[in-house]
């Protein structure tokens, strides 16, 4: 039998990402429903079946949020064009989907909507390419640095985060929703910032069937991109993170030369092409590199 191509090892990849993130899914509800001493005793089950390990607090505690080192920021929102350009896609796979809503508009611009939490590994990894992404059409402020939960899947996770954190742009607008923290309240996290109603209403159409599958329904992080464009999950691997730091991380986005640094910039190229779809090509020194028009064919048909 021949070995696979790459396109199928891709394609094979990414279908064990979305098995972990909707058994994620899966053992985050069992966990909060019913009585504690129930919930542990149907996700210790769900672990063995899967063959992952949680619930055992790891060895070093969740980092508290807190800034942003101001070098690490930099290094992200400043990322030269020429590696961008270099990297393309780097090796990701398509994880936009169409969405049939209505334009989702805030202050006359398109809206970018993310939706996570602080524990989340998949979040983690997936505010990585939105900083990316975003400070290519605008200016980031206040965004923190934090990690993901030390006692979930692909525990302590380095990543930024969303909460208190705001952007300003003149092509879009972006609103970012951490619903918990990353340090443990009974038998959860501790909660943040609280979705609007039109918010939930976005979450629960659009991160449910037909857009998603059933099993990863409610999955986060969720991005919508202006009422188009929809993210369930995360666009690659948490585990190319694991034993870096932020500041360690950022060098190596910046310079694009790791896998994992491929992998975020692969995924910021792809949401970036999502983005000017919306804002009508602007600005064009964005919206016309090559790196980023290539990949707008690769772009899910929006009916």
């Amino acid at each position: 039998m021949p070995p696979p191509n790459r396109a199928e090892e891709r394609a094979r990849k990414a279908a064990e990402l979305r098995a972990r993130e909707a058994s994620h899914v899966r053992n985050r509800r069992l966990l909060l429903a019913g009585s504690a001493v129930t919930a542990v005793l149907v996700v210790l089950g769900v672990l063995v079946t899967v063959g992952l390990h949680r619930g055992t607090p790891a060895s070093s505690p969740s980092a508290a949020s807190g800034p942003a080192p101001a070098p690490v920021v930099q290094a992200v929102t400043s990322v030269p064009p020429s590696v961008l350009q270099t990297v393309g896609a780097g090796g990701t796979k398509q994880t936009l989907f169409a969405l049939d809503g209505k334009r989702l508009l805030s202050g006359g611009k398109p809206l970018v909507l993310y939706i996570g939490a602080e524990y989340c590994p998949f979040c983690a990894a997936e505010r990585w390419p939105v900083v990316v992404a975003l400070s290519r059409f605008g200016t980031w402020a206040h965004l923190g640095a934090t990690t993901s939960a030390a006692d979930d899947v692909y525990p302590s996770t380095p990543t930024f985060s969303f909460h208190g954190a705001s952007f300003t742009s003149p092509y879009l607008t972006f609103q970012g929703v951490e619903t918990q923290s990353n340090k443990r309240s009974g038998s959860s996290y501790a909660p943040l910032d609280t979705l609007s109603p039109e918010q939930q209403r976005i979450l629960d159409t659009y991160d449910a069937p037909p857009y998603v599958p059933a099993a990863s329904a409610g999955a986060i992080p969720f991005i919508d991109v202006a009422g188009r464009y929809g993210i369930s999950g995360s666009g690659y691997d948490p585990g190319l993170l694991h034993g870096r730091t932020l500041p360690q991380i950022a060098d190596e986005v910046r310079a694009g030369n790791s896998p994992a640094a491929r992998a975020i910039l692969g995924n910021a190229n792809r949401l970036t092409a999502a983005v000017c779809a919306v804002t009508g090509g602007k600005p064009a020194q964005v919206c016309a590199a090559a790196a980023v028009s290539s990949l707008t064919t690769d772009l899910p048909r929006v009916p």
